[in-house]
C-alpha cells in the first residue's frame, strides 16, 4: 500500500470511530469549522478520503484534534508510534545521571569541539563493534 491509501484508511476509520460519516461533505464542514485558514473545498476533502492527497501537517493537526487521535497516528499509523515509543523507552532506560550530565556538557560546547567529540565517540564505537565481531567470529571458529 502507499501512504495516500493508508492515510485515507486511517482518516475514514477515525471519522467512523468518532461517530461521523466518512463523506467529503461531512469532512469539509467539520474541518472548516475548526480551521482558521482558507477553507478547504469539497474536492479537497474528497481527495483526502479517496487516496488522492494527504493534507499538510497543520491540517492533520486540526483533523487529529477534532477526531481525538494523535496526529502522528493519523498521519503515519500505529506502527510508527510504537517504534518511536520503544526508541524513547530504550533511551530513557539506558541513560543514567552521569550520561545526562555528560550530554548537557557536550551540548554547551562550541560546534567545532562537539564535532571533534562526536568523531572520537564514533571511532571508539566503530572499533568496539569491530572487536566484538572479531570475538564472536573467534568463538564460532572454536566450536
Amino acid at each position: 500500500m502507499n501512504e495516500k491509501i493508508e492515510f485515507s484508511n486511517r482518516l475514514r476509520q477515525a471519522m467512523a470511530d468518532a461517530g461521523y460519516a466518512a463523506s467529503p461533505s461531512v469532512l469539509e464542514q467539520e474541518f472548516n469549522l475548526r480551521w482558521y485558514g482558507r477553507s478547504i473545498s469539497n474536492q479537497a476533502a474528497w481527495n483526502w478520503l479517496n487516496s488522492k492527497a494527504v493534507p499538510t501537517q497543520d491540517k492533520i493537526q486540526v483533523l487529529a484534534e477534532w477526531l481525538k487521535v494523535e496526529p502522528e497516528v493519523l498521519r503515519f499509523g500505529e506502527a510508527v508510534r510504537h517504534s518511536v515509543q520503544e526508541y524513547r523507552q530504550r533511551w530513557d532506560e539506558g541513560v543514567g545521571y552521569l550520561e545526562r550530565e555528560t550530554f548537557d556538557a557536550f551540548l554547551q560546547l562550541p560546534a567545532p569541539q562537539r564535532k571533534l567529540i562526536r568523531e572520537v565517540i564514533l571511532t571508539f564505537a566503530q572499533v568496539h563493534g569491530r572487536a566484538s565481531r572479531d570475538i564472536a567470529a573467534d568463538e564460532t571458529r572454536q566450536k
